[in-house]
């Protein structure tokens, strides 16, 4: 994505250390940006923890083999045939629908078939652009968020971070959260509804290195690694899914969802910014090998006696 470049290396005429201010009516001021007083926000990784198939309840079950349709919708007995494999009982799992329907969060036609309703379908969405993974040129800018405005709520607080890191942001320091500006400018409005009720908005080129800040802001070693680890659980699955071991579809299930868990964990960087032997484009190669073969065995499975799913 956009030209290449050494990473560490500043391209010539960019402003560095400042960072330009963002105003609603197009008007820009200059200002300067002192990395001296910036500390490193340290965070737990779990992106890649594969949960076992004896955790998962029916909700999940459901929520996870809706989201992973298109469109996001099933007929009741191919959700009773698909939470079976996971030994829940259909009285659980009809129990686990009428309340999903009474939240919101799934609609029912009356005739036997669920969709994904509210807040999920948006969920839905964002799943699928993180499998994509579509970046712009990157132009060697940032976007620097700064909060302002008076004490939020502890809710407020959490919505907040949930939205920047919906919106792939890292937090530089409490309240100062920024990334390079290499992303669809329409991604995610409703995140960005959510950040911009708190935040200033700036256009920054930082003084310091833009692949060690990177660095800072994010875990992309322990990215990588973890990519590698589910690169290596998939391969021995995606065998069996193609030669039509059914047994393979429960365990194949946690894998995937694992999988999914980690794309929307990837900060989506410039290939500039990126170490070397980075495993994203890989990853999502094996994925979609992974995922064809899971869709193809499961469908087969479902119609074998069910007719249509």
């Amino acid at each position: 994505v956009g030209e290449q470049r050494r990473v560490g290396h500043h391209r010539a005429g960019d402003h560095r250390g400042s960072f330009r201010r963002e105003h609603k009516r197009g008007h820009s001021e200059i200002l300067h940006l002192h990395n001296a007083c910036c500390t490193t926000v340290t965070r737990p990784w779990a992106g890649a923890t594969v949960t076992r198939v004896a955790e998962l309840n029916a909700r999940s079950v459901v929520l996870s083999t809706l989201l992973g349709s298109d469109p996001p919708e099933m007929a009741v007995r191919n959700l009773l045939r698909v939470t079976d494999l996971f030994d829940l009982s259909p009285g659980t799992v009809r129990t686990a629908l009428t309340r999903m329907v009474q939240r919101g969060e799934l609609t029912t036609n009356g005739s036997g078939r669920y969709r994904l309703a509210g807040a999920l379908l948006a969920r839905q969405r964002r799943q699928q652009q993180s499998r994509a993974a579509t970046r712009v040129p990157w132009s060697g800018a940032w976007h620097l968020a700064v909060v302002i405005g008076p004490a939020r709520s502890a809710a407020e607080r959490a919505a907040f971070r949930a939205a920047m890191r919906t919106l792939r942001y890292g937090e530089l320091r409490e309240g100062t959260w920024l990334r390079p500006d290499n992303l669809p400018a329409d991604r995610s409005p409703a995140a960005r509804a959510t950040v911009d009720a708190h935040c200033d908005w700036f256009r920054a080129h930082p003084g310091s290195d833009d692949a060690e800040l990177a660095g800072r802001l994010w875990p992309l070693g322990e990215w990588a690694q973890a990519s590698t680890a589910l690169r290596r659980q998939m391969a021995p699955l995606a065998r069996r899914l193609e030669g039509g071991d059914t047994s393979a579809l429960a365990e194949g299930f946690v894998v995937s969802a694992a999988v999914l868990r980690h794309f929307q964990a990837d900060p989506l960087l410039p290939d500039e910014l990126l170490p070397r032997s980075w495993p994203g484009a890989a990853l999502r190669r094996d994925y979609r090998s992974y995922d064809d073969g899971y869709r193809r065995l499961l469908a087969g499975w479902l119609m074998s006696e069910d007719g249509e799913p």
